[in-house]
């Protein structure tokens, strides 16, 4: 993860965006049927003006009004449909003010109609086709996941207003036209660091939900480190009671029980996000060896530890307690979490050899598969031997040696899949310049632009396209501890990491981006979301 040690403005952005693509569709592509109307154009968010930007878009036709007679139509036989309507009804009734009754799709016409064809496999498990017109708009998807996605885009084409929890004064409008909209990549994840700095199922929620806007579909919770354990284990309790009970600083810490951690994966799924839990060994495990003796190689449990410096501590590998440890660790946590992946770290693991390290994954891989998980690991896994199937997450700088990056080009060519989170692009705990008051600057400085104008599909030489399975956006906490914190340094550059593994490459335009992100800033306002004001983006 890391070696330690007068703004411009324009007027109303969107405009602009109305010209191009009353002009062009989002692929470049001459938009069919009739132009947009634009005499609405100061009411309405031009068709696909949204992040992350959509495959394909259309746009046509006049502009559907949301009014005190629309309902939300879904197939009551569908829970999940039901659900999402559920929850499109709730984001919108407090800013319009309208009942929005959710009701069965023959009990009513016009309005918003959420309908699943499983028919429509070019749309894949998150895609989705949104029409809108006078007479209502029509949302389709494949699978309930696709319905959530396109949510968002409808969301995103009402006012910002619409963010607020008290009454607005509207107009809603959505504007006509079509978009048909599928993923680039299946994996496109937020990492929140718990173990740094304790952060409450509540924050976790509100993180939840911010990242649902942008289609990301992974959180990725760091859930152990040395500076603290956060998750219950019954079978080793100490890992929480005094593992848990401290942070960076020395604050009291904190940990999720059981119950917690489940209705963090609860409110993950009705998101239709997963959750993929890490615990990092055989390194970052000092608030483990403080806790139990036995897992030291010389039986003596060092201090719990408050700092930021890492490298330091490692399981005992040539124990065989080290092992059984682990197998209850990873038996406990998967009984948990219904998702695919659990993270087992494997980075920074300075104290231990090359040929332990080596060993120590060669056993707890298998672990991992028995209980029916797929491992991810940080990308120096490829430094040893990769499981079947196994997914390393490349945390590397653009200045990353030549040597290294072969490493990991080697394994995805022999079939490891790769999550892309370059710290000197995506690590939102990176400081915007040298003027940020939260935040690091090992990997440099990251501002908006440099955080998205990249590509994942061509970042590392010889790797290819295929192996790329996603991007993923980690906010570690050594100086973040409240969740204003969280807000300052993830936004604004979060939605730009969620574009880059969404929207397809011919989308990518940082001119065209920083207009859409100019935008959003009301969006963020009404959410509560106190970001941080890039110079280099016309904030409206």
């Amino acid at each position: 993860m890391r070696p330690r040690p007068l703004r411009p403005r324009l007027l109303r952005p969107f405009l602009l965006l109305a010209v191009g693509l009353a002009t062009l569709g989002a692929t470049g592509t001459p938009p069919s049927g009739p132009a947009p109307t634009p005499a609405s154009a100061a009411d309405v968010t031009p068709l696909g003006a949204v992040i992350p930007a959509p495959a394909s878009v259309t746009p046509g036709g006049a502009p559907y009004t949301l009014t005190r007679a629309t309902a939300v139509r879904v197939d009551s036989a569908d829970r999940e449909v039901r659900d999402i309507g559920r929850y499109l009804a709730g984001l919108l009734r407090p800013s319009t003010g309208y009942p929005l009754p959710v009701v069965d799709d023959d009990a009513a016409r016009g309005g918003i109609l959420l309908r699943i064809d499983r028919g429509a496999t070019a749309l894949g498990d998150e895609g989705y086709e949104l029409r809108s017109a006078r007479a209502g708009v029509t949302l389709t998807a494949r699978a309930p996941a696709g319905l959530f996605r396109g949510v968002q885009t409808l969301r995103q084409q009402l006012p910002a207003a619409v963010e607020k929890r008290t009454a607005q004064p509207g107009p809603w409008k959505i504007a006509g036209g079509t978009v048909t909209d599928v993923p680039r990549y299946a994996y496109r994840g937020a990492m929140l660091d718990v173990s740094r700095h304790f952060f409450t199922v509540e924050q976790v929620k509100r993180y939840i939900d911010q990242l649902a806007l942008y289609k990301i579909n992974k959180l990725h919770l760091h859930l152990s480190d040395d500076q603290g354990w956060r998750i219950a284990v019954d079978s080793w309790p100490r890992l929480t009671t005094h593992g848990g009970s401290t942070q960076v600083g020395g604050g009291p810490g904190g940990f999720y029980t059981k119950d917690d951690y489940r209705e963090i994966v609860r409110y993950a799924a009705s998101r239709h996000q997963e959750v993929v839990p890490e615990i990092d060994m055989p390194g970052h495990t000092n608030a483990a060896l403080s806790s139990y003796a036995e897992l030291n190689c010389d039986g003596v449990a060092p201090p719990l530890y408050t700092g930021t410096d890492v490298g330091f501590s490692s399981l005992c590998v040539r124990k065989e307690i080290t092992y059984d440890f682990v197998d209850d660790v990873i038996r406990e946590l998967a009984a948990l979490t219904p998702g695919r992946y659990l993270h087992i770290g494997g980075d920074e693991a300075h104290s231990t050899s090359h040929a332990d390290y080596v060993a120590f994954m060669d056993r707890v891989q298998p672990v991992v598969a028995k209980y029916g998980k797929t491992v991810i690991g940080w990308h120096q896994l490829t430094a040893a031997r990769p499981a079947e199937g196994a997914l390393a997450q490349y945390w590397g700088l653009d200045r990353t040696s030549p040597a290294e990056k072969e490493q990991v080009a080697a394994a995805a060519r022999a079939g490891t899949g790769l999550i892309l989170s370059p710290a000197d692009r995506v690590y939102l705990d990176m400081k915007y310049d040298k003027d940020t008051p939260l935040g690091l600057s090992w990997a440099g400085y990251v501002d908006v632009r440099r955080s998205y104008d990249w590509n994942p599909g061509a970042y590392l030489a010889h790797v290819p396209e295929a192996a790329i399975r996603g991007v993923e956006a980690p906010l570690w906490t050594e100086t973040l501890s409240t969740g204003a914190h969280l807000d300052r340094m993830a936004f604004p550059r979060l939605p730009g990491v969620a574009e880059l593994g969404w929207s397809p490459a011919s989308t990518h335009d940082w001119e065209a981006y920083r207009l859409r992100l100019a935008a959003q800033g009301p969006r963020f306002e009404a959410l509560g979301i106190d970001f941080h004001r890039s110079a280099q983006v016309p904030w409206e």
